[in-house]
C-alpha cells in the first residue's frame, strides 16, 4: 500500500476538505528549497513549508545543533526549572530584538503567542488595578491564528465563521483615522491594540506602509494603551528587516514571534514584553501571577536549534540574501500588474488577481495550485491571491524559474 493510501486511512488534515482535496504529496525527504517526493519527483518549495523554513530543509548547522541538543538534554519542565538552551536563546533574543523588549515568554506555536499576549494584556491592566480595560482593537482582514483569543481577534472569515459562539468581541478598524476615533471613544476601556506589523498574511498579503506602523504606536503612547506585534510571519528578516516593527523604529510593548523561530525545525513560540508589562505580575499576591503554561514550554531540542537560526544570521549573509531576493521578486511581479494588484516586501511577493469572487473561498486557488504543482512548485494561493515566500537561500537561477513557472500559470489561465 502506497504512503497516500496509509494516508487517507487514518489521517485528517488542515484546512483541507478530506472529501474533495487532491491526494498528499508523498514527501520523502527535503534539502535547500527543493522537496523529493516517494516517487522522485523534485518540487521546489516556494511557500517555505508554511511560512517556517527560511534557511533551506536539512541545513547542516541546524540538523548538527539538534543531534547534539538531543545528547545531551530533550526536554524537562519549565515550570521551577531552567537550562542552558532556554538561556541562551532568550539572552539572544533580547539583544536583537527591538529596544525596550526584556522578557522571554515561551510557548508552542504562532497562535499560542497570540493567545498568551492577549491574557497577558487583559491581566496587566487588573493587576494594575484597572479591571475595565478589556476592549482589544484589530485590524479588518486581520488572522492572528486559531486558538479562541487568536480567532477572536481576527476577521470575521470563513477561518472563524463556525466557531462564531466561543470567541469574544474585539473592535475592528480600517487605519489610523478609524484607530484613533476608536480609542477616543473608548477612553480607558482599551487594554490593547494588536496588529501585523508591515504585512497581514493569511488576510492576504496585505503590505502596510511603514508609517501606519508608527501611527499606531504613536496612537497607543497618547491613549495609554498597549500595543502587541503579531510577527508570527514577520519576524527573523521575511520583510527584509530582521523584526518588521524595524521599518518604522518602533517597538512595541509585546511582540509574538514563532514561524521562523526555529528556522522551519520544531514548534517553538516567544511573546516578549517590555520590563514594565512583566514588572506587574511581580507581587507577593499569588493571584497576580501569569497563570499559563505548556508541558512543551521552552523544549531544548526547539531552543537549541532557534539559537543556531540566529546564529546563521551572523555567520551568513541572510538578511543580504533576503534583499537581493526582493529585488528580483520587483521584477519578476511587475511583470503580472496587468492581472492584478501586486505588492512585495522583503521575501514575499504575491498578486491578488481580479475576481468577481475575491477571498479565501475563489475557487482558482486550488485551479492554480494543481497547475503550479504540475510544473513543480509547490504553492497554496489564497483564494484569488497568489504568494511566493521560498526560503531565503534561494539562488538567483531557482528564482527566475520560479518566477517563469508563475507567470506561465497564470497568463495560461487567466
Amino acid at each position: 500500500m502506497s504512503l497516500v493510501d496509509r494516508d487517507r486511512a487514518v489521517l485528517w488534515h488542515p484546512y483541507t476538505q478530506m472529501l474533495t482535496a487532491p491526494a498528499p504529496l508523498p514527501i520523502a525527504r527535503a534539502e535547500g528549497v527543493w522537496l523529493y517526493t516517494e516517487d522522485g519527483r523534485r518540487i521546489l518549495d516556494g511557500i517555505s513549508s508554511w511560512w517556517v523554513n527560511i534557511h533551506g530543509h536539512s541545513h547542516p548547522k541546524l540538523n548538527a545543533a539538534l543531534a547534539a541538543q538531543a545528547n545531551e538534554l530533550e526536554h524537562v519542565v519549565f515550570a521551577g526549572c531552567t537550562h542552558r538552551p532556554a538561556v541562551e536563546l532568550a539572552e539572544r533574543l533580547i539583544e536583537i530584538l527591538p529596544a525596550g523588549l526584556a522578557r522571554v515568554f515561551y510557548s508552542d506555536n504562532g497562535s499560542t503567542t497570540v493567545e498568551v499576549a492577549l491574557k497577558l494584556a487583559l491581566q496587566y491592566w487588573r493587576n494594575l488595578g484597572q479591571p475595565n480595560r478589556g476592549t482589544f482593537i484589530t485590524l479588518h482582514n486581520a488572522y492572528h491564528g486559531d486558538t479562541v483569543g487568536a480567532m477572536s481577534a481576527s476577521e470575521d472569515s470563513i477561518f472563524t465563521r463556525a466557531f462564531s459562539r466561543m470567541t469574544f468581541p474585539v473592535q475592528r478598524v480600517r487605519g489610523l483615522e478609524d484607530m484613533e476615533n476608536r480609542l477616543r471613544d473608548l477612553r480607558g476601556s482599551v487594554a490593547a491594540v494588536l496588529i501585523e506589523p508591515m504585512l497581514q498574511g493569511a488576510g492576504g498579503m496585505i503590505v502596510w506602509p511603514k508609517d501606519f506602523v508608527a501611527g499606531v504606536r504613536q496612537l497607543c503612547d497618547e491613549h495609554k494603551t498597549l500595543l502587541i506585534a503579531d510577527e508570527v510571519l514577520t519576524g527573523f528578516g521575511r520583510t527584509g528587516k530582521m523584526f518588521a516593527c524595524e521599518h518604522a523604529r518602533i517597538t512595541p510593548d509585546i511582540i509574538c514571534l514563532s514561524k521562523g523561530l526555529t528556522g522551519g525545525y520544531l514548534p517553538l513560540g516567544v511573546t516578549a514584553t517590555t520590563s514594565a508589562v512583566y514588572d506587574a505580575f511581580l507581587s507577593d499576591d499569588r493571584s497576580k501571577t501569569f497563570f499559563h503554561g505548556h508541558s512543551y514550554t521552552a523544549n531544548p531540542l526547539a531552543c537549541a536549534v532557534g539559537l543556531a537560526s540566529l546564529r546563521l544570521f551572523q555567520e551568513e549573509p541572510v538578511l543580504a540574501n533576503v534583499a537581493s531576493l526582493e529585488r528580483q521578486l520587483r521584477d519578476g511581479f511587475e511583470r503580472l500588474r496587468a492581472l492584478g494588484d501586486v505588492r512585495v516586501i522583503g521575501g514575499v511577493a504575491a498578486v491578488e488577481l481580479l475576481s468577481d469572487k475575491p477571498g479565501y473561498l475563489d475557487g482558482i486557488g486550488p485551479r492554480l495550485a494543481a497547475a503550479f504543482l504540475e510544473r513543480g512548485l509547490l504553492l497554496r494561493p489564497l483564494g484569488n491571491v497568489v504568494y511566493f515566500m521560498p526560503p531565503y537561500c534561494i539562488t538567483e537561477s531557482e528564482t527566475a524559474w520560479a518566477l517563469e513557472q508563475i507567470a506561465a500559470v497564470l497568463h495560461s489561465s487567466l
